[in-house]
């Protein structure tokens, strides 16, 4: 780039005063480390002027250097050739300032013959405090400008000696504080990195370090998490939750159930019961009653059928919904049971029937019935007395009607609707035939009356209705069994007296009768039945009506303040 041309001077500088006598080794010292280095002929780069000496003469005043001086044609000045410092013209005023060592241009200016600095080629730049090697063929002339008329050159400074080659090289200068960016240099190699003086920790801290950080990282996460959950908690307890409600819910699950829960009894029975609607002579009723066989034939009281009479419409509906017509059979009012018989129906399925004897006080039973014309409801509960003596009916006031029920006490809700449906066992069995209920500020009644339950509910024992029924459908009536005495329903006392006379004027005591035989007489007092202690008249008919016919019994009687006891076998009488 500079070839061909006349060198310049990179930068100006100010002339600086000769060395005294005594600091002229000091002086030949920096001038030796302020010597240019030496370029090679082909090489592009940029250099620097040899400074100027400094005139000795403390008179002498400002002055110029000289223009730098036109190379030679024909010859070139060796490497090591002395260049002679600018020395001031004598008699030149002393300058008004003094010397600065740092040769910086004056006020941050240059001077007014300054040449302009040449333009820098983007050549490596080696890196600051990196000593620049000497490079032959390179001549560094300090050029220096024409003088002014009148003022003499300056003497050009003498160029130090070259260091010999087997000397050892020169220890890197420290780095300049004030030295220029150079935007080429290559950037200077980190060196390593220092201890400020703090105790290093060692492995074991660092972890303790960490294990800090670790727990109070999760202690501040729970708390804000809780602090969000106690949030957002409080707002969906106020807001009743964000969307919609969907309720949780059971999934389904199998429909069959254990055969001796309710359940289970109520799926294999509930197809046997029906709910029978009866009318004729101005009134209507409704009832329950259960399949006997697959004849068709269905158990269900007296009471129930009763207004259909000779002449009624009985119907019934199976659990199904299908529908039938039925006829009455027979009917006994002293047992209070009738039997019907449906026509033109097929695949009936009877339930079975157990033994009243064999339930004791609170074996679970089951009863099933249409109360209130409600069908197939199903209630439960369990035996809670046996024996009970009830009577019930008496509407025709001659007691032609009246029913003697020795029968099972239940607590499981029998309203009006149930009477004739079936009380079963743990094994859906039937035990007994639901036929009357005690109501609060009534005695013992059919649950033909409106009155609700009130937890005591009566069921003629299936012993006594299976007898009845069998003999209801062979016969069409059925026999009840007897003593043969008249009974004074009047008596107060405790037991069963014998009337002083029969009804209609004739003997207490029927003449050949079963209690003839066994040595009753007229007001003989009854009070125990097969040691069971009778206390009414009632009771005493109960107890017999328990029995068959031809059942042998065991009386104890008092007899002019004595006890005796007898033993009778129970004839027979026909019902109605």
């Amino acid at each position: 780039m500079n070839e061909g041309k006349p060198t310049k001077a990179k930068w100006w500088s100010r002339p600086r005063p000769q060395d005294a006598p005594g600091e002229q080794g000091e002086s030949g010292e920096h001038e030796g480390q302020g010597a240019a280095p030496e370029d090679s002929a082909d090489t592009d780069g940029d250099f620097e002027l040899a400074r100027p000496a400094v005139r000795q003469d403390e008179d002498a005043g400002d002055y110029e250097l000289r223009g730098p001086e036109e190379p030679a044609d024909t010859a070139v000045e060796p490497a090591d050739a002395v260049v002679e410092p600018a020395v001031p013209v004598g008699g030149a005023p002393k300058p008004l300032h003094d010397p600065d060592p740092y040769s910086t241009p004056p006020y941050g200016e240059p001077g007014p013959w300054a040449p302009a600095p040449p333009v820098q080629h983007p050549a490596a730049t080696p890196t600051h405090g990196t000593a620049i090697p000497s490079q032959p063929n390179q001549t560094s002339i300090p050029a220096a400008s024409a003088p002014p008329p009148g003022i003499p050159a300056p003497a050009p400074a003498p160029a130090p000696a070259p260091a010999p080659e087997s000397a050892a090289p020169a220890p890197a200068p420290a780095p300049d504080p004030w030295q220029r960016y150079d935007p080429w240099a290559a950037p200077a190699a980190a060196g390593p990195l220092q201890q400020t003086g703090a105790g290093v920790p060692s492995t074991e801290q660092r972890r303790r370090r960490g294990r800090k950080a670790l727990v109070g990282a999760a202690v501040v996460l729970a708390l804000v998490s809780g602090g969000f959950g106690g949030v957002v908690g409080t707002y969906l307890e106020r807001n009743g939750g964000i969307g919609s409600v969907e309720l949780p819910q059971a999934g389904k699950e199998s429909a069959g159930r254990d055969s001796g829960s309710v359940a289970g009894i109520a799926q294999r029975t509930l197809p046997s019961v029906v709910t029978l609607h009866v009318s004729g002579g101005g009134e209507q009723g409704t009832g329950t009653g259960f399949v006997l066989d697959d004849r068709g034939h269905i158990l269900t009281n007296n009471h129930v059928v009763r207004p259909a009479g000779s002449t009624g419409e009985i119907t019934v509906t199976f659990n199904s919904g299908e529908t039938a017509q039925a006829e009455l059979v027979g009917q006994d009012s002293g047992y209070d049971l009738a039997v019907v018989k449906v026509k033109g129906v097929r695949g009936l399925t009877p339930l079975p029937l157990g033994n009243s004897d064999n339930m004791q006080v609170g074996d679970p039973v089951v009863a099933i019935g249409a109360p209130f014309d409600l069908a197939g409801t199903v209630t439960s509960g369990i035996i809670s007395a046996k024996q009970r003596p009830i009577t019930a009916g008496g509407e025709k006031g001659d007691g032609s009607d009246v029913s003697y029920v020795d029968a099972l006490q239940t607590d499981a809700p029998i309203n009006p609707g149930n009477s004739g449906g079936p009380l079963l066992d743990s094994r859906g069995r039937v035990i007994g035939i639901n036929s009357a209920i005690r109501s609060a500020g009534s005695g013992s009644e059919p649950d033909s009356g409106q009155s609700g339950s009130i937890g005591l509910g009566f069921a003629i024992p299936i012993n006594q209705g299976k007898r009845v029924a069998e003999e209801l459908i062979n016969t069409g009536k059925a026999t009840h069994p007897v003593i043969g005495v008249t009974l004074d329903m009047d008596y107060t006392g405790d037991g069963a007296r014998v009337a002083a006379e029969g009804s209609e004027g004739g003997a207490p005591v029927t003449a050949g009768g079963p209690g003839a035989k066994a040595g009753i007489k007229a007001g003989d007092v009854i009070t125990a039945v097969d040691g069971q202690r009778v206390h009414s008249g009632e009771e005493l008919i109960v107890k017999t009506r328990a029995h068959r016919p031809g059942d042998r019994l065991e009386l104890t009687l008092e007899r002019g303040g004595k006890e005796r006891t007898l033993s009778l076998v129970l004839g027979s009488s026909g019902g109605g």
